[in-house]
């Protein structure tokens, strides 16, 4: 190795990541795990991983290696669908979905309009994701212009891979947060001409859901999402039944909620639909026909009292799926939390999440629904060194139940049910600390 020591930084510890879904493939394949392991990155990328004992010969003398022996090292969580103007809504008692947005979330995102209220919050939501593991994010922000902008600029100082825009709605929401098809089109294209591509920034065509969003709003919105390459579109999709409903009646033309969608141009890939609990067979084949993916809310279903995601269903149809905490209708930023609730999720429809499916759906599934696999979610050579230590001794409990598990999988399983904020000794963004 050739490595000049000053531009290289070592990391020892117990190290995990996947290649492939664990699931469709043998876990030999698909999984990549070194009890003791190091994992080498220059200028924030990825060099080379493997076991500390074969690769450790090679490190230049003067070679600085940061000691993690008894912890796990990680990619870097993904979460596929999240709200920063909700942060301080979390844990809002007793409303489904409809009267959740009208009660707490609506009134709430108004107060972005003081752009100071912004700022600390957006600080404050970027500073918990680094808490809890998480290092790249798809966010959605309020109508407000500044408030987008407020949180690609702190996202591009702290040098996060961020996704988010400014939300689009013009229609059955509050007076004070409804903007017309042309003024969300003109700031959503000078924010995305503006930060798309920067850093390792992404901008989001981002309609809340079709509900707030007139045909013409939605019209501009295909336009934007198809007028440059690679940007995203992030939205809502059939979370709930009295929704379901008020599509039926806002668009009576519409075969079904994605028809909605698809007739304005609205799918395909970098095109993620968030819920997506109660989708017709039909809706699911074109979903995967289309290449767009879904974000798996399991926190925020069971708390707004939405439904139960068909995991199964959705992943045998080929749809690409990420996991996401989908904050503030989600009750926590820890993914291993969200893990533990998608968990129970599946096993009352007699479905079974394995910890390692959990993790590869957390990390390089995450990125794959993103369209990022290339960039994150791994350690294969040449990925972003975006990663996450988790102490697998953080707690009392989960330090005495780790000691009678005998296999990764079951130590997997004991962080994702019992682990939390407290799991997680350090988050790393292109290999420094965050």
């Amino acid at each position: 190795m050739n490595s000049d020591s000053s531009d290289l930084q070592a990391f020892k510890g117990s190290i995990l990541f996947f290649t492939d879904d664990p699931d469709q493939l043998d876990a030999e394949q698909a999984v990549r795990y070194y009890e003791k392991g190091l994992l080498l990155v220059e200028d924030g990328i990825v060099k080379a991983v493997e076991n500390f004992d074969e690769l450790s010969p090679t490190l230049p003398p003067d070679t600085e290696v940061t000691d993690y022996s008894g912890q796990l090292i990680i990619p870097g969580f993904v979460d596929t669908h999240i709200h920063y103007p909700q942060t301080d809504i979390v844990a809002s008692y007793g409303k489904q979905l409809l009267d959740w947005l009208e009660n707490y979330a609506f009134p709430r995102e108004g107060m972005f309009s003081d752009l100071t209220y912004a700022e600390e919050v957006a600080e404050f939501f970027l500073q918990e994701l680094a808490r809890n593991g998480t290092t790249t994010a798809q966010v959605m922000s309020t109508v407000h212009e500044h408030a987008a902008d407020i949180l690609l600029q702190k996202s591009l100082e702290k040098n996060l891979r961020m996704i988010t825009g400014k939300t689009l709605m013009n229609c059955n929401a509050p007076e004070y947060l409804l903007d017309g098809p042309s003024m969300g089109f003109d700031s959503s294209l000078k924010l995305a001409e503006k930060w798309h591509g920067t850093g390792r920034l992404s901008y989001a065509v981002t309609p809340r859901f079709a509900v707030t969003s007139t045909e013409s709003q939605l019209e501009k919105a295909a336009e934007l999402f198809h007028s440059r390459q690679g940007l995203y579109l992030h939205t809502h999709l059939s979370e709930n039944l009295n929704e379901i409903e008020m599509i039926r009646t806002l668009f009576p033309w519409s075969n079904d909620y994605l028809d909605v969608y698809e007739r304005f141009g609205l799918v395909g890939p970098r095109a993620t639909f968030a819920h997506a609990i109660h989708l017709s067979d039909s809706e699911i084949d074109r979903l995967a026909i289309s290449g767009s993916s879904i974000s798996f809310c399991p926190t925020s279903n069971l708390f707004i009292g939405s439904g139960l995601f068909n995991l199964e269903r959705v992943t045998a149809a080929g749809i690409p799926v990420g996991m996401a905490t989908d904050i503030g209708g989600g009750t926590s930023f820890s993914m291993l939390k969200t893990l533990a609730e998608a968990y129970k999720v599946l096993q009352l429809q007699g479905q079974s999440l394995s910890a390692l499916k959990a993790f590869y759906l957390a990390t390089l599934g995450g990125a794959r629904a993103l369209g990022l696999a290339d960039q994150i979610g791994s350690f294969l050579p040449g990925r972003e060194a975006d990663f996450t230590v988790l102490n697998v001794n953080a707690t009392p409990l989960i330090e005495r139940r780790i000691a009678v598990t005998q296999t990764l999988e079951e130590r997997l399983f004991v962080l994702m049910m019992l682990g939390d904020d407290r799991s997680i000794t350090q988050t790393y963004i292109m290999g420094k600390a965050a």
